[in-house]
Protein backbone atom coordinates (compact mmCIF):
# COMPACT_ATOMS: atom_id res chain seq x y z
CA UNK A 1 0.00 0.00 0.00
CA UNK A 2 1.36 3.44 -0.89
CA UNK A 3 2.42 5.66 1.97
CA UNK A 4 1.20 9.24 1.88
CA UNK A 5 2.14 12.20 4.03
CA UNK A 6 0.28 15.50 4.07
CA UNK A 7 2.46 18.45 4.86
CA UNK A 8 2.40 19.88 8.35
CA UNK A 9 5.53 22.04 8.35
CA UNK A 10 7.86 20.11 10.58
CA UNK A 11 11.19 21.68 11.42
CA UNK A 12 14.50 20.27 10.33
CA UNK A 13 14.37 17.49 12.94
CA UNK A 14 17.60 15.46 13.17
CA UNK A 15 18.76 16.43 9.67
CA UNK A 16 20.22 19.90 9.73
CA UNK A 17 22.34 20.41 6.62
CA UNK A 18 21.18 20.04 3.02
CA UNK A 19 23.32 20.32 -0.08
CA UNK A 20 21.04 21.60 -2.84
CA UNK A 21 22.22 21.35 -6.45
CA UNK A 22 20.20 22.99 -9.20
CA UNK A 23 18.80 26.44 -8.36
CA UNK A 24 16.63 27.02 -11.40
CA UNK A 25 13.00 28.00 -11.75
CA UNK A 26 11.93 25.17 -9.40
CA UNK A 27 15.04 24.51 -7.37
CA UNK A 28 15.59 28.08 -6.18
CA UNK A 29 12.24 28.49 -4.38
CA UNK A 30 12.47 24.96 -3.01
CA UNK A 31 15.88 25.74 -1.52
CA UNK A 32 14.56 28.97 -0.03
CA UNK A 33 11.69 27.11 1.61
CA UNK A 34 14.16 24.68 3.14
CA UNK A 35 16.06 27.65 4.60
CA UNK A 36 12.78 28.98 6.01
CA UNK A 37 12.09 25.57 7.58
CA UNK A 38 15.31 25.78 9.58
CA UNK A 39 17.77 23.82 7.48
CA UNK A 40 21.27 24.97 6.66
CA UNK A 41 21.15 24.88 2.86
CA UNK A 42 24.43 24.80 0.92
CA UNK A 43 23.50 25.67 -2.66
CA UNK A 44 25.28 25.15 -5.95
CA UNK A 45 24.33 26.03 -9.51
CA UNK A 46 26.17 26.89 -12.71
CA UNK A 47 24.56 30.33 -12.43
CA UNK A 48 26.48 32.51 -9.98
CA UNK A 49 23.49 34.82 -9.64
CA UNK A 50 21.25 31.93 -8.57
CA UNK A 51 23.74 30.96 -5.87
CA UNK A 52 23.99 34.58 -4.73
CA UNK A 53 20.21 34.87 -4.50
CA UNK A 54 20.07 31.81 -2.25
CA UNK A 55 22.78 33.29 -0.05
CA UNK A 56 20.79 36.53 0.24
CA UNK A 57 17.83 34.44 1.44
CA UNK A 58 19.91 32.87 4.22
CA UNK A 59 21.48 29.93 2.41
CA UNK A 60 25.17 29.21 1.99
CA UNK A 61 26.83 29.92 -1.36
CA UNK A 62 29.20 27.23 -2.64
CA UNK A 63 31.49 27.02 -5.66
CA UNK A 64 31.37 23.32 -6.51
CA UNK A 65 29.42 20.12 -6.08
CA UNK A 66 31.99 18.89 -3.58
CA UNK A 67 31.63 22.07 -1.53
CA UNK A 68 27.83 21.91 -1.61
CA UNK A 69 27.59 18.34 -0.33
CA UNK A 70 30.41 18.60 2.22
CA UNK A 71 29.04 17.49 5.59
CA UNK A 72 25.48 17.34 4.32
CA UNK A 73 22.94 15.06 5.99
CA UNK A 74 20.78 15.25 2.86
CA UNK A 75 21.64 16.11 -0.73
CA UNK A 76 18.87 17.30 -3.04
CA UNK A 77 19.14 17.67 -6.80
CA UNK A 78 16.73 19.50 -9.10
CA UNK A 79 18.08 19.27 -12.64
CA UNK A 80 16.59 19.64 -16.14
CA UNK A 81 16.97 16.18 -17.69
CA UNK A 82 18.65 12.76 -17.67
CA UNK A 83 22.08 13.85 -18.96
CA UNK A 84 22.37 16.45 -16.20
CA UNK A 85 21.44 13.97 -13.46
CA UNK A 86 23.82 11.31 -14.79
CA UNK A 87 26.66 13.81 -15.03
CA UNK A 88 26.09 15.62 -11.74
CA UNK A 89 25.41 12.50 -9.67
CA UNK A 90 27.37 9.72 -11.36
CA UNK A 91 30.01 11.62 -13.31
CA UNK A 92 33.62 12.40 -12.46
CA UNK A 93 33.79 14.55 -9.32
CA UNK A 94 30.01 14.08 -9.05
CA UNK A 95 27.79 13.88 -6.01
CA UNK A 96 28.36 10.21 -5.21
CA UNK A 97 32.12 10.67 -5.12
CA UNK A 98 31.73 12.98 -2.13
CA UNK A 99 28.98 11.47 0.01
CA UNK A 100 29.57 9.53 3.19
CA UNK A 101 27.64 6.27 3.71
CA UNK A 102 24.19 6.82 5.15
CA UNK A 103 23.64 10.16 3.43
CA UNK A 104 20.16 10.59 1.97
CA UNK A 105 20.11 11.65 -1.71
CA UNK A 106 16.79 12.99 -2.98
CA UNK A 107 16.54 13.62 -6.71
CA UNK A 108 13.62 15.96 -7.38
CA UNK A 109 14.37 16.00 -11.13
CA UNK A 110 11.98 14.56 -13.69
CA UNK A 111 13.90 11.89 -15.61
CA UNK A 112 13.32 8.39 -16.96
CA UNK A 113 12.67 5.58 -14.48
CA UNK A 114 15.80 3.87 -15.83
CA UNK A 115 17.98 6.84 -14.85
CA UNK A 116 16.50 6.85 -11.34
CA UNK A 117 17.20 3.14 -10.99
CA UNK A 118 20.80 3.66 -12.15
CA UNK A 119 21.30 6.38 -9.55
CA UNK A 120 19.75 4.24 -6.81
CA UNK A 121 21.93 1.25 -7.73
CA UNK A 122 25.09 3.35 -7.76
CA UNK A 123 24.11 4.90 -4.47
CA UNK A 124 23.51 1.53 -2.87
CA UNK A 125 27.02 0.44 -3.82
CA UNK A 126 28.35 3.35 -1.76
CA UNK A 127 25.90 2.99 1.12
CA UNK A 128 23.98 6.11 0.08
CA UNK A 129 20.20 6.08 0.44
CA UNK A 130 18.46 7.31 -2.73
CA UNK A 131 14.91 8.49 -3.43
CA UNK A 132 13.53 9.62 -6.78
CA UNK A 133 11.04 12.35 -5.93
CA UNK A 134 9.77 14.29 -8.96
CA UNK A 135 7.29 17.03 -8.18
CA UNK A 136 4.14 18.57 -9.59
CA UNK A 137 2.78 22.04 -9.00
CA UNK A 138 4.94 24.22 -11.21
CA UNK A 139 6.76 27.36 -10.20
CA UNK A 140 3.82 28.64 -8.17
CA UNK A 141 3.73 25.41 -6.17
CA UNK A 142 7.46 25.60 -5.58
CA UNK A 143 7.26 29.20 -4.38
CA UNK A 144 4.33 28.48 -2.07
CA UNK A 145 5.79 25.21 -0.80
CA UNK A 146 2.74 23.18 -1.83
CA UNK A 147 4.22 20.77 -4.37
CA UNK A 148 2.94 17.23 -4.80
CA UNK A 149 5.84 14.79 -4.51
CA UNK A 150 5.86 11.32 -6.08
CA UNK A 151 8.46 9.15 -4.41
CA UNK A 152 10.24 5.96 -5.40
CA UNK A 153 12.45 4.14 -2.90
CA UNK A 154 12.29 2.30 0.41
CA UNK A 155 9.73 3.00 3.15
CA UNK A 156 12.46 3.73 5.70
CA UNK A 157 14.12 6.30 3.46
CA UNK A 158 10.75 7.86 2.66
CA UNK A 159 10.08 8.31 6.38
CA UNK A 160 13.53 9.79 6.91
CA UNK A 161 12.88 12.35 4.18
CA UNK A 162 9.63 13.65 5.69
CA UNK A 163 11.07 16.89 7.12
CA UNK A 164 12.42 17.77 3.69
CA UNK A 165 9.17 16.93 1.93
CA UNK A 166 7.19 18.90 4.52
CA UNK A 167 9.28 21.99 3.81
CA UNK A 168 8.72 22.01 0.04
CA UNK A 169 5.44 20.21 -0.52
CA UNK A 170 1.84 19.76 0.48
CA UNK A 171 1.62 16.03 -0.06
CA UNK A 172 4.17 13.28 -0.64
CA UNK A 173 3.41 9.69 -1.57
CA UNK A 174 5.63 6.63 -1.67
CA UNK A 175 4.43 4.90 -4.82
CA UNK A 176 6.86 2.00 -5.13
CA UNK A 177 10.55 1.09 -5.41
CA UNK A 178 13.21 3.15 -7.17
CA UNK A 179 11.97 4.60 -10.47
CA UNK A 180 8.31 4.45 -9.45
CA UNK A 181 8.12 8.15 -8.69
CA UNK A 182 9.14 8.86 -12.28
CA UNK A 183 6.38 6.63 -13.66
CA UNK A 184 3.77 8.52 -11.65
CA UNK A 185 5.27 11.85 -12.76
CA UNK A 186 4.99 10.68 -16.37
CA UNK A 187 1.31 9.94 -15.78
CA UNK A 188 0.95 13.40 -14.24
CA UNK A 189 2.49 15.08 -17.27
CA UNK A 190 0.19 13.15 -19.58
CA UNK A 191 -2.87 14.41 -17.69
CA UNK A 192 -1.53 17.98 -17.50
CA UNK A 193 -0.67 18.14 -21.20
CA UNK A 194 -3.98 16.61 -22.19
CA UNK A 195 -5.89 19.02 -19.97
CA UNK A 196 -4.12 22.04 -21.44
CA UNK A 197 -4.94 20.83 -24.95
CA UNK A 198 -8.62 20.37 -24.08
CA UNK A 199 -8.90 23.71 -22.29
CA UNK A 200 -7.37 25.32 -25.37
CA UNK A 201 -10.00 23.77 -27.63
CA UNK A 202 -12.76 24.74 -25.19
CA UNK A 203 -11.58 28.37 -25.30
CA UNK A 204 -11.59 28.40 -29.09
CA UNK A 205 -15.02 26.77 -29.25
CA UNK A 206 -16.50 29.45 -27.01
CA UNK A 207 -14.74 32.35 -28.73
CA UNK A 208 -15.71 31.16 -32.21
CA UNK A 209 -19.32 30.76 -31.10
CA UNK A 210 -19.56 34.34 -29.90
CA UNK A 211 -20.01 33.60 -26.20
CA UNK A 212 -18.23 35.15 -23.22
CA UNK A 213 -15.30 32.77 -22.88
CA UNK A 214 -14.19 34.32 -19.59
CA UNK A 215 -17.56 33.74 -17.96
CA UNK A 216 -17.71 30.32 -19.56
CA UNK A 217 -14.39 29.27 -18.06
CA UNK A 218 -15.53 30.54 -14.66
CA UNK A 219 -18.48 28.18 -14.88
CA UNK A 220 -16.33 25.28 -16.05
CA UNK A 221 -13.85 25.87 -13.22
CA UNK A 222 -16.64 25.51 -10.66
CA UNK A 223 -18.09 22.28 -12.05
CA UNK A 224 -17.01 18.75 -12.85
CA UNK A 225 -14.66 20.09 -15.53
CA UNK A 226 -12.79 22.07 -12.89
CA UNK A 227 -9.04 21.57 -12.50
CA UNK A 228 -5.97 23.30 -11.12
CA UNK A 229 -5.20 24.35 -14.68
CA UNK A 230 -8.53 26.15 -14.98
CA UNK A 231 -8.06 27.59 -11.52
CA UNK A 232 -4.59 28.97 -12.14
CA UNK A 233 -4.26 29.54 -15.88
CA UNK A 234 -7.61 30.42 -17.43
CA UNK A 235 -7.04 34.20 -17.21
CA UNK A 236 -3.54 34.09 -18.67
CA UNK A 237 -4.63 31.71 -21.43
CA UNK A 238 -7.48 34.00 -22.44
CA UNK A 239 -4.99 36.89 -22.56
CA UNK A 240 -2.54 34.75 -24.56
CA UNK A 241 0.10 35.34 -21.89
CA UNK A 242 2.48 32.39 -21.96
CA UNK A 243 5.28 33.50 -19.64
CA UNK A 244 6.91 30.29 -18.48
CA UNK A 245 6.09 28.60 -15.25
CA UNK A 246 6.91 25.29 -16.94
CA UNK A 247 8.41 25.43 -20.41
CA UNK A 248 7.19 23.56 -23.47
CA UNK A 249 10.73 22.22 -23.96
CA UNK A 250 10.58 20.46 -20.60
CA UNK A 251 7.09 19.10 -21.26
CA UNK A 252 8.38 17.77 -24.58
CA UNK A 253 11.09 15.91 -22.67
CA UNK A 254 8.48 14.56 -20.26
CA UNK A 255 6.21 13.32 -23.04
CA UNK A 256 9.17 11.36 -24.36
CA UNK A 257 9.33 9.68 -20.96
CA UNK A 258 5.60 8.93 -21.18
CA UNK A 259 5.91 7.30 -24.59
CA UNK A 260 8.98 5.33 -23.57
CA UNK A 261 7.25 4.08 -20.41
CA UNK A 262 4.23 3.04 -22.47
CA UNK A 263 6.46 1.15 -24.88
CA UNK A 264 8.25 -0.64 -22.05
CA UNK A 265 4.90 -1.58 -20.49
CA UNK A 266 3.66 -2.73 -23.91
CA UNK A 267 0.71 -0.36 -23.77
CA UNK A 268 -1.07 1.39 -26.62
CA UNK A 269 -1.91 4.89 -25.36
CA UNK A 270 -3.33 6.76 -28.36
CA UNK A 271 -4.18 9.96 -26.47
CA UNK A 272 -0.63 10.08 -25.11
CA UNK A 273 0.64 10.17 -28.68
CA UNK A 274 -1.78 12.99 -29.49
CA UNK A 275 -0.64 15.03 -26.50
CA UNK A 276 3.00 14.42 -27.43
CA UNK A 277 2.24 15.59 -30.98
CA UNK A 278 0.66 18.80 -29.68
CA UNK A 279 3.70 19.52 -27.53
CA UNK A 280 6.01 18.77 -30.46
CA UNK A 281 3.96 21.10 -32.62
CA UNK A 282 4.44 23.87 -30.06
CA UNK A 283 8.20 23.42 -30.30
CA UNK A 284 8.00 23.47 -34.11
CA UNK A 285 6.18 26.81 -33.84
CA UNK A 286 9.10 28.22 -31.86
CA UNK A 287 7.32 28.10 -28.51
CA UNK A 288 9.78 25.86 -26.70
CA UNK A 289 10.65 28.54 -24.15
CA UNK A 290 7.00 29.44 -23.50
CA UNK A 291 4.71 28.03 -20.81
CA UNK A 292 2.93 24.77 -21.60
CA UNK A 293 -0.35 26.67 -21.63
CA UNK A 294 0.90 27.81 -25.05
CA UNK A 295 -0.78 24.67 -26.41
CA UNK A 296 -3.55 27.20 -27.03
CA UNK A 297 -1.38 28.68 -29.80
CA UNK A 298 -1.12 25.21 -31.33
CA UNK A 299 -4.90 24.81 -31.27
CA UNK A 300 -5.25 28.22 -32.94
CA UNK A 301 -2.88 27.17 -35.72
CA UNK A 302 -4.76 23.87 -36.21
CA UNK A 303 -8.12 25.69 -36.47
CA UNK A 304 -6.86 28.64 -38.53
CA UNK A 305 -7.81 31.15 -35.83
CA UNK A 306 -4.44 32.80 -35.26
CA UNK A 307 -4.71 35.80 -32.96
CA UNK A 308 -8.31 35.07 -32.03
Amino acid sequence: MARVSVHHRQGASGMKTIGFIGLGIMGAPMARNLVSAGFTVRGYDLSDSAVAELASAGGVATESIADAVDGADVVATMLPADPHVLSVVLGEDGVLEHLKPGTLLIDFSTVTPDTSRKVASAGAEKGVRVLDAPVSGGQAGAVDGVLSIMVGGSPADFEAAQPVFDAVGKVAALVGPSGSGQVVKAANQLVVGGTYALVAEAILLMEASGVDASAGLDVLAGGLAGSRILELKRRSMLAREFDPGFRIDLHHKDMGIVLDAARRAELALPFAFQVAAHVQAARALGLGDRDHSALLAVAERFTGRMGA
